[in-house]
C-alpha cells in the first residue's frame, strides 16, 4: 500500500516530526501500530528551526496531502510560528498565560486563540500547516506530568524514598527530576504501596494522573 494514497491521509496514517540541534527527520506512522513505521525524510547538520521545516514540508508536498502531524512541543511550536523560549503565550490552542503562576492550577478555562497572526501573542512567522491537523503527542506529555508530579513530591516523604527502592538503577539525579520511562511508569501505576505512602495531598495528584492515563492516554 502507498502511504502517500490521499484517501489514507487522516484515517490510518500520520506524519510524525521530530528533530535536535543536529538533525531533522520524518516517518510515518500508523495510527493503531498494526504497520511498521515509514522513514520519509532525513537530515543531519540540520537544525530545529522554522526555515528547515518550512523546506521539508516543502519537499515532502505537505501541502499536496494534508496529512495529521504528531510531534513534540517545540516542534509544534516552529509550525505554528510561535516565538520559542520562556514566552507569555506558548500554547497555539488557548491563551494560557506562563506568567500567571497563581492561576495554573485554580483556572481550568483560558480563552481560546482566535488566529495566530504574526506580531500578536508571541507568533513571530506566519504558520506552517492548519492548527487542526496537529495530534498532540500523548507519550510526551505523559512524560511531562509524570516529572511535573515527581519534582512536586516531598524530598523527604516516603513516597520518594519508595521511588529509590523501587528503580534502584535509576540515578538520584533522575529520579529528583523525575525522569522516567514508559515501562517504569506503568510499573508505578500497577503498584498500590506507592500510593498508600503518599500523603493526602500527593495521593489526589497520583489518583488524577492516573485518571488521564488510563482515560486518555491509554496504553501509550
Amino acid at each position: 500500500m502507498n502511504v502517500l494514497d490521499h484517501e489514507h491521509k487522516t484515517t490510518e496514517w500520520r506524519l510524525f516530526i521530530n528533530s535536535s540541534k543536529t538533525s531533522l527527520k520524518a516517518l510515518f506512522s500508523h495510527k493503531g501500530n498494526k504497520f511498521p513505521s515509514v522513514p520519509l525524510a532525513y537530515a543531519t547538520n540540520m537544525k530545529e528551526t522554522y526555515e528547515n521545516l518550512k523546506i521539508l514540508l516543502e519537499k515532502i508536498q505537505y501541502d499536496k496531502y494534508c496529512w495529521n502531524i504528531c510531534c513534540d512541543l517545540k516542534v509544534i511550536a516552529l509550525l505554528m510560528g510561535l516565538q520559542l523560549g520562556y514566552i507569555k503565550f506558548c500554547c497555539f490552542l488557548c491563551e494560557w498565560d506562563s506568567r500567571d503562576k497563581k492561576n495554573h492550577y485554580i483556572k481550568k478555562e483560558w480563552p481560546k486563540r482566535e488566529s495566530l497572526t504574526p506580531g500578536q501573542k508571541n507568533v513571530v512567522h506566519p504558520s506552517l500547516v492548519n492548527c487542526d491537523m496537529i495530534i498532540l503527542p500523548s507519550f510526551h506529555t505523559k512524560l511531562g506530568l509524570i516529572k511535573n508530579f515527581v519534582k512536586a513530591l516531598y524530598k523527604n516523604g516516603a513516597g520518594f524514598y519508595y521511588l529509590k527502592e523501587k528503580f534502584p538503577r535509576v540515578s538520584d539525579s533522575k529520579i529528583k527530576e523525575g525522569i522516567f520511562m514508559g515501562p517504569q511508569i506503568r510499573a508505578l501505576i500497577g503498584v498500590g504501596k506507592f500510593e498508600d505512602l503518599l500523603s493526602q495531598i500527593e495521593k489526589s495528584a497520583w489518583k488524577s494522573f492516573k485518571s488521564v492515563v488510563k482515560k486518555i492516554f491509554r496504553k501509550s
